[in-house]
């Protein structure tokens, strides 16, 4: 991706799977390594940052874009798309402020050319992805698998198991 400028790891898995719970279970285990972690969610909802009756709301709603909220905690940028339309992940990138940043963590685009973990529970039936996906580096089960290639196999519920994956392994190869 030529938008890019430092590495970015993806965690692919339906829906259900459980990417939010184990990105934030994660992203401590990787600041305790003194990386420091980005986050970029694909979202296939319609969804609102501000709210009915606030002022933000109510100048986006008049057509300005985009929109920046600020305080002494924290900033956030609303853009209105002039036609809905699936976002790409490079395009995101470009607006991604990644000058402070180790690496950024990529919950969904599972269709994007980018390395991956694959989360997968066999319990719930769901086909792997890794098989079709060669981005996927690595498969995260909460069961033994037999692989059908040669990948990484690591327990999903280990999260040090996974953090050392990817500050030993992932990042070193980056």
């Amino acid at each position: 991706m030529k938008n890019a400028l430092i590495p970015i790891l993806g965690f692919a898995a339906p829906s259900g799977t459980g990417k939010t719970t184990l990105l934030t279970q994660l992203i401590p285990q990787l600041k305790a390594h003194k990386i420091r972690v980005g986050l970029i969610k694909h979202s296939h909802h319609n969804f609102q940052i501000d709210k009915p009756g606030k002022d933000s709301f109510r100048l986006r709603e008049a057509g300005a874009t985009p929109v920046m909220l600020v305080s002494s905690h924290r900033r956030a940028m609303i853009t209105e798309f002039d036609t809905p339309q699936a976002p790409s992940l490079d395009e995101q990138l470009h607006y991604f402020d990644q000058s402070n940043l180790d690496l950024i963590l990529v919950e969904g685009f599972k269709r994007e050319h980018f390395p991956k973990i694959e989360l997968h529970r066999p319990s719930l039936g769901e086909a792997c992805f890794y098989p079709e996906d060669n981005c996927i580096i690595a498969i995260a089960s909460d069961q033994t698998m037999q692989l059908k290639r040669k990948i990484v196999s690591i327990d999903l519920n280990n999260i040090p198991q996974i953090a050392d994956f990817i500050v030993h392994t992932f990042l070193q190869q980056s």
